[in-house]
């Protein structure tokens, strides 16, 4: 009961704090111009807020995209919930609604003719009191994933200059930043995956064909999120504030903190959206994905499929104890489109991820 009241205080405090606006659900096929019209994120007096009703979460592998921060969202119909699943996304219900907004802390020196923002290799959770400053974050996108009886369709908006609203861009957008780190700087271009580009990855089966919400897994879920009130697991709170149906009475175990563990959730997050056995890049037989062991299909002294430049003359993509030699450390340490690993979604290079696999790989026993 008292996360159920946690949870109504926030929402009417968060409603309390905009415009009367209701969160609306627009046909398949019609998506608005203007983000705003679709009443789930709303910026408004240098801020960023989340309607009433609409909820944040957090993931306990996200994808890496250039160092952007990332507010993940959901917004359900009144009286519906998502189906707990132990081993792939949850089912949602039609007329959900899922938004990702991508966005920086800005840096010293940072202007609107030279958008100067921070590298972050960290997390960055919705403050209790329910908004991102606009005078800190410089906001970039929001993705949206609509569910409607026929299935999820993505859309992509791209936020303006004055920061109070986003704009519809079905062809995707690119955006120049400087990232500055604390022992490294890094001039890219962002890129905004135009809506065909959004199946890339959110079409894990590609036999299926269909667009389907990567994040909202029950092991991504397994965490805590302070936004709720308190530090209580965040698969509970979903469960307490009836929007998770057909949850067990025991919460899966948490990921085991191993070398090997951090590095599997990481490859999932990151690759396994395409190498899993139904994934679109199924014919290179490289299965990524959380449940895979590792073995020859994770790469262990596996030779390489019709890869081109991309196996940069190393024999295996992963060679024990060598990371140099292995192509999976290769591929994530180039940024040419022809090489790079993953395909979609960065035009940095993540240090951190790199140094992660290497180590892993470099302490591996073993031959080829």
């Amino acid at each position: 009961m008292r996360r159920l009241a946690l949870l109504f205080l926030a929402g009417v405090l968060i409603g309390c704090s905009q415009p009367a606006r209701t969160v609306l659900v627009h046909p398949a096929g019609q998506p608005p111009a203007l983000l705003s019209e679709w009443g789930v994120v709303l910026a408004s007096r240098q801020r960023l807020e989340l309607n009433a009703g609409v909820i944040p979460y957090e993931l306990n592998a996200p994808l890496f995209s250039d160092y952007a921060l990332k507010l993940r969202t959901v917004w359900m119909p009144a009286g519906t919930s998502a189906q707990y699943d132990a081993s792939r996304e949850f089912e949602f219900p039609p007329g959900t609604i899922i938004s990702k907004t991508f966005y920086y802390r800005k840096a010293p020196g940072w202007s609107a003719d030279r958008p100067v923002v921070v590298m972050s290799n960290v997390a960055h959770e919705l403050p209790a009191d329910g908004f991102l400053s606009l005078d800190e974050y410089q906001l970039i996108e929001t993705r949206l994933l609509v569910r409607y009886a026929e299935g999820w369709h993505a859309y992509p908006y791209v936020w303006n200059a004055a920061q109070d609203d986003a704009t519809l861009e079905f062809a995707g957008d690119v955006r120049a930043l400087e990232l500055v780190g604390e022992a490294s700087r890094q001039n890219i271009n962002y890129v905004v995956p135009d809506a065909n580009q959004c199946g890339g990855c959110h079409t894990p089966d590609h036999a299926a064909a269909e667009l389907r919400p990567l994040g909202p897994k029950a092991w991504q879920l397994n965490r805590p999120y302070a936004w709720w009130g308190d530090a209580a697991n965040q698969l509970g709170h979903w469960a307490d504030a009836g929007l998770l149906a057909g949850a067990p009475q025991a919460w899966p175990a948490a990921i085991p903190a191993t070398d090997e563990w951090r590095v599997k959730v990481y490859l999932d997050a990151n690759c396994a959206h395409c190498h899993n056995p139904a994934g679109a890049a199924d014919t290179s037989a490289l299965h990524l994905n959380i449940e895979a062991p590792v073995d020859r299909h994770y790469g262990l002294c596996k030779t390489p499929v019709a890869v081109g430049r991309g196996s940069g003359d190393r024999p295996y993509d992963i060679y024990p104890g060598r990371p140099d030699d292995s192509i999976l450390l290769y591929r994530m340490q180039h940024t040419d489109p022809a090489i790079a690993m993953p395909e979609l979604g960065r035009s940095a290079i993540h240090t951190e991820g790199v140094a992660l696999v290497r180590a892993w790989i470099a302490a591996m026993p073993g031959e080829c």
